[in-house]
């Protein structure tokens, strides 16, 4: 059946300021010179979004944002971007987070201010809502801890309902790394990077964890930074390396692999040609600083594939 929309992400939204230079803070009321501040569009959720967006797919988000200066100009970004911000939710009574990044071009410190990053629940989550997607998208699990308890039970509605499911889980600062054996059955596609997969399965190596996470999950990319990345599905194992690029900064590069990797399995690609689609846009989106002002289109990233 035709859905008027590809993607719904379910996820949190807040901006990125994203200072560069010689950022190391000098305590003691020094006051230090940098060559850069620049206010981007942050969150994992949201700059996933983006990514799909160009990319050419349906991109619709639901989250929850305050009524404040950070959170105008997350949504308004965002529909610049092609993103459906309707499903939004304005909270008068909470303020926007915010992420200040110390960037050191391929590493980077950030400060993070939550805000409304875990306003959003499950049942704010409804099944008209769902029918009108292909696909459900969930990013930064151990920051929305009003989603975690309900997200299997919304998992499985969605999967009921004809949707797929994603899940990149991004770190978790407690270090416990709880939930993921009742979760990951009800994920179709889950991609952590390589720290987040050795954690979750205290594995010695890439391909251990692969293989364990892919006994609970039905397919599972990691993404391995300039290695490229690995992608599991049942038996099937496959590698794929990154392409030379110039790199301003890495901000992003993660959720516009994940972007890349949804865009090929909603259109039914071959799990390695999904892998390289993915590897190439993470790569690419690291061109350029902020997390979506390098995100490919499609006939960009095809074009990078051309050499993998």
């Amino acid at each position: 059946m035709n859905k008027p929309f590809d993607v719904l992400v379910a996820g949190e939204i807040n901006p990125d300021l994203i200072l560069s230079g010689n950022i190391e803070p000098a305590f003691g009321q020094v006051e230090k010179i940098i060559d850069g501040a620049d206010l981007e569009i942050g969150s994992s959720s949201a700059i996933f979004a983006c990514g799909a967006s160009r990319l050419g797919l349906k991109v619709a988000f639901i989250g929850v944002v305050g009524d404040d200066l950070f959170g105008h100009f997350m949504l308004d970004s965002m529909r610049e971007k092609g993103v459906d911000v309707s499903h939004v939710i304005i909270d008068q009574t909470r303020q926007t987070g915010l992420s200040v990044i110390l960037n050191r071009s391929s590493d980077r410190a950030i400060l993070t201010y939550p805000g409304c990053i875990a306003a959003l629940r499950p049942d704010d989550i409804g099944d008209d809502l769902l029918k009108s997607f292909r696909h459900l998208h969930v990013a930064s699990y151990f920051l929305q801890t009003a989603l975690q308890p309900g997200l299997p039970a919304l998992f499985q509605r969605a999967r009921v309902l004809g949707l797929t499911t994603s899940l990149d889980p991004n770190w978790d600062p407690s270090g416990k790394w709880q939930g993921f054996p009742e979760l990951l059955p009800m994920v179709d596609i889950f991609l952590p990077n390589e720290n987040e997969a050795l954690a979750l399965t205290g594995a010695s190596g890439v391909d251990g964890a692969l293989r364990q996470l892919s006994w609970l999950s039905r397919t599972v990319a990691v993404k391995l930074g300039r290695q490229g990345g690995k992608a599991c599905r049942g038996e099937e194992f496959v590698r794929s390396p990154a392409p030379m690029v110039h790199v301003a900064d890495t901000i992003g590069a993660g959720d516009t692999f994940d972007a890349g990797f949804i865009y090929a399995a909603l259109n039914g690609w071959e799990l390695l040609r999904c892998l390289k689609l993915a590897v190439v846009c993470g790569s690419l989106s690291t061109r350029a600083a902020g997390g979506t002002a390098g995100q490919p289109a499609i006939a960009e990233a095809l074009y990078a594939m051309d050499g993998l």
